[in-house]
């Protein structure tokens, strides 16, 4: 789901803030009656994702500003491909120029690069979900773009769900006594999911009543063996090792679903660019 209108607002003063600071004194060498048109154009294959963002950066700089979209939010553009036309003062267009190609390169890599894992996976019942990886500032965009990739999110922050891990089954002494914990503390709108890393650990959390696990870095073998031991009692997510090599295999496994943190973590901006008419 898309960021609600006064989320994306706040993302884009900030962006706006840093960037322009007191002013654009480049932009002030242009004669301020200046009209100019300008079109954005994919260099490359892509997922668009981001519109929002873009359009509320015109919007903040100056209410003047038309952007005229050719292609819709989520659509597959190719390079060379036109994808909007901006029309308005040529300051305001060079002011906001950087930022909102910021967030449209940015978003758009992260749906371009779920979709991959996606079709990947696509022969199976497995789901692709994103992780708390994301770049400081932009977790909710991020999420949204894997949505508009076709993934799924995990939890959005600490708050909406429990994942305990190691450390948290350590300093609650056992499997056991860390779900029982979770169960007692958790309201009904928070998830609970515990990490496992062996089929032993595995056992231990479905004895102790997880419907939900983690299977952290296993192997191919012992997926398996995950599967078919939990049956349908738990939902089973495998993370960790996970790449374009790697995940059709993972899928096949019967996992129910592949979180993978490159989905936002390490991603590369698509190229696109700017030109005046």
């Amino acid at each position: 789901m898309i960021p609600a209108p006064h989320l994306i607002a706040s993302q884009v003063a900030a962006a706006l803030q840093e960037d322009i600071g007191r002013c654009d004194w480049t932009a002030m060498l242009i004669a301020p009656d200046t009209q100019s048109s300008a079109t954005v154009i994919a260099r490359q294959s892509a997922v668009l994702c981001g519109q929002a963002w873009f359009d509320e950066v015109f919007r903040q700089v100056d209410d003047e500003v038309q952007v005229q979209w050719m292609v819709k939010e989520g659509e597959c553009v190719e390079a060379d491909q036109v994808l909007c036309l901006i029309l308005g003062p040529a300051r305001s267009l060079l002011t906001a120029e950087r930022s909102a190609l910021n967030y449209l390169q940015t978003l758009s890599a992260v749906a371009t690069e779920t979709r991959r894992y996606v079709d990947l996976v696509a022969h199976t019942s497995a789901k692709i979900h994103d992780t708390r990886k994301t770049i400081p500032g932009l977790r909710l965009a991020q999420k949204y773009a894997v949505t508009v990739g076709g993934g799924l999110n995990q939890r959005i922050g600490l708050y909406d769900g429990i994942l305990i891990k190691e450390n948290h089954i350590m300093a609650a002494g056992s499997i056991s006594a860390a779900l029982a914990a979770a169960a007692k503390l958790a309201p009904a709108d928070v998830t609970i999911q515990i990490e496992v890393e062996t089929i032993h650990e595995l056992e231990q959390a479905l004895h102790a009543g997880a419907v939900s696990v983690l299977l952290d870095n296993m192997n191919l073998t012992d997926l398996r063996a995950a599967v078919a031991l939990a049956g349908q009692s738990a939902v089973l997510e495998a993370s960790g090792g996970v790449d374009e090599s790697t995940v059709r295999e993972i899928a096949e496994t019967g996992v129910h679903r592949i979180s993978i943190g490159k989905l936002t973590k390490d991603i590369q901006a698509i190229d696109l660019s700017m030109r005046f008419a």
